[in-house]
């Protein structure tokens, strides 16, 4: 697997962004809303980075399930939604790649009054856009490659991973990364 993103340009980069929500968020009220299952580990780190009360809720959105490497069916449950009335919504995911998850997840989230909604992801496939919007924060472009860690994963597995590797097809037969 090689290695795109290493763990300390990750470290460094969640704290930039921590300092610019924080002083965006400044005396309002965020919730950070982590989409699962694969921003679970930026939405750890980037809640510590933040110097602003907030709230953390999360919301399954899913295209992509198994060994798909590309996006499917958007399927969304937010059945563990909290009440985001009038509330700042920070949807925080792992990638941004067609941007069709994004659109989904901010259509389904208008229904609930918020009173600003905006995206942050670790990863932005610029190349591969297919909105009409960017995400307001991001961690890294990446080029249009199958990546892993931190996260992100394939078939489920290697989301532990500390950096951002890109995934050759020896780590798809399920050969463990060195």
């Amino acid at each position: 697997m090689r290695v795109l993103i290493t763990e300390d340009q990750i470290k460094h980069r969640v704290q930039e962004l921590g300092a610019l929500i924080s002083a965006d968020y400044a005396n309002r009220p965020l919730t950070v809303l982590g989409v699962l299952t694969g921003s679970i580990i930026l939405l750890a780190d980037l809640i510590r980075a933040t110097t602003v009360p907030l709230r953390v809720a999360l919301i399954s959105a899913s295209s992509y399930g198994g060994t798909r490497t590309t996006p499917g069916e958007l399927h969304i449950n937010s059945s563990l939604v909290p009440d985001l009335t009038d509330r700042h919504i920070l949807v925080l995911d792992d990638i941004f790649d067609t941007g069709r998850t994004m659109q989904g997840l901010l259509q389904t989230l208008q229904g609930h009054s918020p009173a600003s909604l905006r995206t942050a992801v670790l990863l932005w496939k610029s190349d591969r856009t297919e909105v009409s919007f960017a995400p307001d924060y991001f961690g890294f472009r990446i080029p249009d490659e199958f990546v892993v860690g931190y996260g992100l994963d394939y078939d489920d597995e290697y989301r532990q991973l500390p950096f951002i590797g890109v995934l050759e097809e020896a780590d798809k037969r399920g050969q463990n990364p060195d």
